[in-house]
């Protein structure tokens, strides 16, 4: 399987950072799934493993701390450019966040980078659409009961890849 190239763009802080460490563990037309140690050294987070659900628009990941218990499974809201010639993806993260908690609890994040984004031009306001759109689809599937689903397949991808 070919490794793609992928990179993580931030509007707050601004920056686009290529995942070279991260390890490929399954790609097909819909996901992306990696595992992947964190940039910076955190008190808690250690590693963890991403999906990204390419066309959904969210990416998926499962955080461990330093004793490989989860800590939560940490939604971003993304969008994604893909150029076929490098094979490489540029994910830009939508700022709105939801964490699910290993107890069911759902908290929504960082909706007022949204606003600060839209208001220094770093968002469009298309942009914020596709966001909040991506969001409400998140927050629906998460209440009607269906993330458990999203959770074993990376569950089985984790298993399968040994990660």
């Amino acid at each position: 399987m070919n490794k793609p190239v992928l990179f993580r763009k931030r509007l707050i802080p601004e920056e686009c950072v290529e995942l070279k460490d991260d390890i490929l563990l399954h790609r097909d037309k819909e996901t992306i799934v990696t595992k992947w140690k964190t940039l910076k050294p955190k008190k808690t987070l250690s590693h963890g493993i991403s999906c990204y659900f390419l066309e959904r628009g969210y990416k998926v990941s499962k955080f461990y701390d330093h004793e490989n218990h989860i800590i939560s499974w940490y939604c971003d809201i993304v969008s994604y450019e893909y150029t076929e010639e490098t094979d490489t993806y540029i994910v830009t993260d939508l700022l709105a966040d939801v964490i699910v908690y290993p107890d069911g609890f759902v908290k929504v994040v960082d909706l007022d980078e949204l606003g600060e984004a839209l208001e220094k031009g770093l968002l469009s306001q298309e942009q914020l659409k596709t966001s909040l759109r991506r969001l409400d689809n998140l927050l629906n599937l998460i209440y009607r009961g269906a993330f458990s689903g999203i959770q074993e397949y990376i569950n089985g991808c984790e298993e399968k890849c040994g990660a």
